[in-house]
């Protein structure tokens, strides 16, 4: 007799080796025992629905995916037990009993007989319980469950084509951008990317796209080469993030769908009101969000591609008004940003806008929406933030911020700079990937990695900035020994205004 696997531990059948997706190749089929009622009107009374004449007790079985009530096919039954079963029961429903009062050898010998009673069923169930069914002469038939392979999780699929040696680290995540998913496949399992490309195409109806990254990011936009595993040549997708809509062409810019919540965290960072410069701003995930606060964003980013994309983001979540776009290097934008910003409030003191917060109130009297408050947008003299989102290389920026304000304000001098309506010193985020090895770090390893990005920040600035002053911010763990952060500070005085 074979070893009986529960139900919950049911796994799709092994087919090692598969290239080319078979769907009839993962279908296991089941026999459960089902109790056929007279009448349909007592079947509450074992699904255990809120009834005053509900059985304590369950006999039902409970599987996800399944239902506990389901039909017989008149085929599928005698012609004598019609005569049992009423009228009332026309669909000839039937309920799934628990998994306890298993189907055995003895009851596949005897399961052709109408009155016969599962081997397991009075040991499994309580006795008043029993003594019902005994009451309502009820009748038991052997119905086959079938899992298929709809019914498997991806992960299930997954482990059942890969050789036993690929499956403990098997590629079970990948991240989404609009239709498009995208792996990172080690070369092991390159043999099988195309059929896991076609197990997550077939197992994730929204997605219409599975691609895989062929190279590491070499380029300076950040891109890198992908081959289509599954579905449709099509790169262009529109993702949904922070409330807003961003397109673009997933193989000609940088997108990462993880750092959501890095966006989030940084955007609830800048107030209402102040100015924003996002030097690698990429599409546009830092600035379109924060326009919509609404902040005043200079977004800036070399890719010819993104600034493309950027535009049409722009367009589209309508903050033209708040959102400005740049194709520079990054380093020119930072020196230029404090001439841009002049330039702009030169031409645009105010902007108006529509107090969107103000709007969602009721007014205590009417109780109808108050109508929409258009107000000023002072713009600011300064920036009050720098976002610099380009990990690999954004390090080597900062030392742009030399001479930032003196260099940014020709011909006054540094008094009269700061004698200036709102001044101030703008906080620089930095986004900034650092490794390590395990051998080297002989205490705890964030201290010890903020201390390495310190002397990094101080070699660039070429001043000993405390490192108190200094925010090391884990935005994610990229790999077992490489960390993303985002280090933040304010640029000190004596930075801002050197000459050299």
């Amino acid at each position: 007799m074979s070893t009986y696997i529960p139900l919950a531990e049911l796994r799709p059948p092994r087919n090692e080796g598969m290239i080319k997706l078979d769907k009839s190749k993962f279908i296991i089929n089941r026999k459960v025992w089902a109790l056929l009622l007279p009448e349909i009107k007592y079947v509450n009374e074992f699904l255990g629905r809120k009834n005053k004449n509900s059985i304590s007790g369950s006999i039902v079985l409970s599987i996800p995916q399944h239902a506990s009530l389901v039909e017989f096919n008149r085929n599928e039954l005698s012609t004598s037990l019609f005569d049992f079963i009423s009228p009332k029961n026309s669909k000839l429903k039937a309920i799934l009993l628990k998994e306890d009062i298993k189907v055995t050898e003895e009851d596949e010998r005897h399961e052709s007989e109408e009155d016969y009673e599962p081997q397991l069923l009075k040991e499994n169930i309580p006795e008043s319980t029993y003594q019902r069914l005994k009451e309502l002469n009820v009748r038991y038939k052997t119905y086959t469950l079938s899992f298929d392979f709809n019914y498997w999780s991806y992960d299930d699929i997954l482990k059942a084509v890969l050789p036993d040696e690929l499956i403990e680290q098997c590629p079970s995540a990948f991240t989404i951008a609009g239709h498009l998913a995208h792996l990172n496949l080690k070369e092991k399992y390159m043999p099988y990317r195309n059929i896991i490309g076609e197990i997550i195409l077939n197992k994730f109806p929204n997605i219409k796209t599975v691609v895989n990254k062929t190279n590491n990011i070499t380029s300076e936009f950040r891109t890198f080469q992908m081959e289509v595993l599954a579905g449709e040549d099509n790169f262009v997708v529109t993702q949904k993030e922070s409330g807003c809509s961003f397109t673009f062409d997933f193989q000609k810019v940088y997108w990462n769908s993880r750092l959501a919540t890095e966006h989030e965290r940084l955007i609830n960072s800048f107030g209402i009101g102040e100015v924003v410069c996002d030097v690698m701003g990429g599409v546009g995930p830092f600035a379109i969000p924060a326009g919509k606060k609404p902040c005043l964003v200079f977004a800036n980013d070399l890719n010819p591609e993104s600034y493309k994309y950027l535009k049409i983001n722009i367009e589209t979540n309508k903050v033209d008004s708040f959102v400005k776009p740049y194709n520079l290097d990054g380093r020119d934008f930072i020196r230029k940003s404090p001439i841009i910003l002049r330039e702009f409030q030169k031409l645009t003191p105010y902007i108006k806008y529509t107090n969107k917060q103000h709007n969602k109130e009721k007014d205590t009297d009417s109780e109808q929406p108050k109508k929409k408050r258009m107000l000023d947008f002072d713009v600011p003299v300064f920036v009050s933030h720098y976002v610099m989102n380009l990990p690999d290389l954004a390090m080597t920026f900062v030392n742009a911020y030399r001479g930032l304000l003196i260099n940014g304000y020709p011909g006054l001098s540094k008094q009269e700079i700061m004698n200036l309506p709102g001044y101030k010193l703008p906080i620089i985020n930095v986004h900034h990937f650092e490794k390590y090895k395990e051998e080297e770090i002989s205490g705890e390893v964030e201290p010890e990695l903020a201390r390495k990005m310190h002397k990094k920040i101080v070699d660039q600035l070429n001043f000993n900035i405390d490192i108190t002053n200094i925010k090391f911010h884990v935005v994610r763990q990229v790999a077992p020994c490489k960390l993303m952060y985002c280090i933040s500070f304010q640029l000190p005085e004596e930075v801002a205004f050197t000459s050299d």
